[in-house]
């Protein structure tokens, strides 16, 4: 799979290890993150970036690392079309995908482990969209970002 991934600055060391991890199992990384280390950066532009990446079909999945990931979640499912899950249990890892069909995926560095982290990546990539009864309940979120009220 082709997958964008960027981070702000809480997020690097994280994104920096879940590169050569998702490279060693056969994923293209396309780093589009700051490489600046610690120094504060606005998180919204960085997100804007790899949804722009999924949306424009340069980028199957997209990964976001923050602090808590609740910020970057926020910014990510302003953008129509980005369904992105902030997941730090496996149980969201499996629905964010399964459910809700997430192509991005966030994650917290202040709230997994970097071990956990790959954990999380590694199920959210493996599970696969049932749709369904669950591309009914999509197709009303796509309603919403049009600014249809549903009843």
């Amino acid at each position: 799979m082709r997958i964008a991934i960027t981070a702000d600055h809480n997020g690097t060391s994280l994104k920096a290890r879940l590169i050569p991890w998702l490279e060693e199992r056969g994923h293209q990384v396309d780093d589009r993150a700051t490489h600046v280390g610690t120094e504060p950066v606005d998180y919204p532009p960085l997100c804007a970036d790899v949804c722009r990446r999924v949306l424009d079909g340069h980028a199957d999945y997209a990964i976001v690392v923050g602090g808590s990931g609740s910020g970057e979640q926020i910014a990510c499912n302003k953008i129509r079309g980005i369904r992105a899950g902030l997941c730090h249990d496996l149980f969201t890892a499996q629905i964010a995908r399964a459910h809700n069909d997430a192509n991005v995926l966030v994650l917290g560095a202040k709230v997994v482990s970097p071990e956990f982290a790959e954990e999380l990546a590694a199920t959210w990539l493996a599970t696969s969209f049932k749709g369904e009864r669950h591309q009914k309940r999509l197709d009303q979120i796509a309603a919403l970002e049009r600014g249809e009220w549903l009843d």
